[in-house]
């Protein structure tokens, strides 16, 4: 919620991980117990005027949009790789202001992620619908390959993942839906015989039995590398088919993730090909244009196109918001663009025009926007007034037990010995980073039952990579401490970068804040309001995905952990 109102949106979690629990684990003592949530921020773009909407319409940390329409309702989901709950499902009627209604991935027995890094798990999912039922396809790295899961309700409850052997060694699995009633399955894949070059993949098509969710039949090469194998394409990926005026499109993203991304676009009369290549490829990049410009928005691909009730075009896409060279720590995020049709291909963009920030609105009945802002200047708080955890909140990886719960307005973390850099499932729980500029706050009280119990506020990009601000106890002692972890070089638990002894009542409240000005990162704490003492600063680079790696975005959040 916006302007200090409470957050209504949940995940209905808290049940499972109950269920989970083993006999008396809920009754732990010395939990660390957070009052609220606030998060605040802004950008250089200011906020769209009337009749324009912002871009990104999702910012933060929501890669890989892949939307559908049904009706004059707008489905999209996003990637979540190791965090979980998985698969955000959003609703949209206007392509513009779009809800969180549920995730695909919330029963922790769906899929397992184990110890994997933050950047592996689910990649890249599709949502579709046919005959009232939704399908998200989706491979989960590392954990099990290609899988489908299905609802009658798009908000969930979603099934068990089914798995799809024939695309063994792909990601990226799709459907289209033809005329004829028969049903295909797309992916990225390896090529046929050995790789020629790094990076060279390839689409394949199958058929798709609806009933008993299987491909079956042969397997069909439709694209070889890329539009243009001469030149050696890289990450051909990303498919999808849709048909127009009689001829069967296919839409891939190419060139990587990082500033080569781009989107490109084939034909074929036949679904299974031979496709051939728009000469005007790619129909979206970023990669064209000049570094140094003000503001830019880069790596743009991984686009999905969808159509309006009014039959007018659109398309969502991935892109990121660096702020110095390549340096970013809001992840890859969701934008939104037109589509214009040129001699019988679809153009999402020009070559060498830029992104624009804000573009007037689709044509479509206006809708009031959501309640928990997905872009532009905000303030949200959580207040935590339970029973559930706000539908936007994540942890890293499958809970085993229950270590959190609610209690008189306030959000309960049980110490455990699992810590922010152990690739565990460790007791903390966060929020997506969404601005260049922001500030995440809480209040924490928290009395350590012995040295190394701690608790507090925390910025992390990866297991590997993350700033905590905690109430800790040292030598029998209890203190503010600033710790930094930055690189996987360093020890499990990070560096201290500066503390302070902590007067008063063990348990007393303390007030954390970390905010962040592209530059810097800076850790504070307050014993009074408003009486904010700087315990440490950090380099925000290392926080970005070009220094820590991977294809997720910062996050904000609470945690705790016994000393061991």
């Amino acid at each position: 919620m916006s302007g200090g109102s409470r957050a209504s949106f949940s995940i209905s979690i808290a049940a499972i991980m109950l269920a989970l629990a083993p006999a008396g684990a809920v009754a732990q003592v010395n939990s660390a117990r957070f009052d609220w949530f606030d998060y605040r921020g802004e950008d250089p773009i200011g906020p769209a005027k009337a009749g324009e909407y912002r871009n990104p319409i999702l910012q933060g940390f929501y890669p890989d949009p892949s939307v559908t329409r049904v009706g004059d309702d707008f489905y999209l989901v996003t990637s979540t790789f190791s965090y979980f709950p998985g698969i955000p499902i959003f609703h949209s009627k206007d392509l513009v202001n779009w809800t969180q209604i549920g995730n695909a991935i919330d029963r922790p027995g769906q899929l397992d992620f184990k110890k994997l890094g933050l950047s592996r798990g689910v990649f890249a999912p599709t949502i579709q619908a046919k005959d009232g039922i939704f399908y998200i396809l989706n491979t989960c790295v590392d954990c099990g390959g290609n899988f489908v899961v299905t609802a009658t309700k798009p908000g969930g409850p979603w099934s068990d993942p089914v798995w799809l052997p024939d695309l063994d060694g792909g990601i990226d699995p799709s459907l289209f839906f033809d005329a004829d009633g028969r049903t295909w399955i797309l992916n990225n894949g390896p090529p046929e015989g050995k790789p020629e070059y790094e990076g060279h993949r390839a689409i394949w098509i199958q058929e798709f039995d609806r009933k008993t969710l299987k491909s079956f039949g042969p397997r069909t090469l439709l694209v070889n590398g890329g539009v243009d194998f001469s030149k050696k394409p890289i990450w051909i990926e990303g498919p999808h088919i849709f048909r127009k005026d009689g001829w069967y499109y296919l839409s891939c993203a190419e060139g990587g993730t990082a500033e080569g991304h781009s989107q490109v676009i084939l034909r074929s009369r036949s679904v299974t090909g031979p496709f051939l290549p728009n000469p005007s490829n790619p129909i979206l990049t970023q990669r064209d244009l000049p570094r140094d410009r003000a503001n830019p928005i880069t790596s743009a691909g991984h686009a999905q196109l969808v159509t309006t009730p009014d039959g007018k075009w659109w398309a969502t896409f991935l892109a990121v918001r660096p702020y110095e060279g390549d340096h970013y720590n809001t992840g890859r995020e969701t934008f939104l663009l037109p589509v214009t049709w040129v001699d019988g291909w679809p153009r999402i963009l020009p070559l060498g025009k830029e992104i624009p920030y804000f573009h007037p609105l689709p044509e479509l009945p206006r809708a009031r926007p959501p309640l928990l802002p997905t872009n532009g200047p905000m303030a949200v708080r959580d207040t935590f007034d339970g029973p559930n955890l706000p539908i936007n909140w994540l942890m890293m990886r499958n809970p085993r037990s229950n270590w959190y719960r609610f209690e008189k307005g306030a959000l309960l973390l049980d110490p455990r010995p699992e810590g922010l850099g152990d690739n565990g499932n460790p007791s903390f729980l966060a929020r997506r980073q969404q601005h260049r500029k922001a500030a995440a706050e809480t209040v924490v009280r928290f009395a350590p039952a012995k040295d190394g119990d701690r608790a507090g506020l925390v910025a992390l990009q990866s297991d590997d990579y993350w700033l905590s601000i905690d109430v800790v106890q040292r030598g029998g002692k209890r203190m503010i401490e600033a710790v930094r972890r930055a690189g996987p070089t360093e020890p499990a638990g990070g560096t201290t970068i500066g503390s302070a002894p902590l007067p008063g009542a063990a348990g007393a409240p303390v007030q954390f804040r970390i905010a962040v000005d592209d530059a810097r990162y800076t850790l504070s704490y307050a014993l009074r309001p408003g009486q904010w003492r700087i315990v440490g600063s950090a380099d925000a680079k290392m926080l970005s995905t070009r220094t820590a790696g991977g294809f997720v975005g910062a996050v904000f959040g609470v945690h705790a952990q016994s000393g061991r």
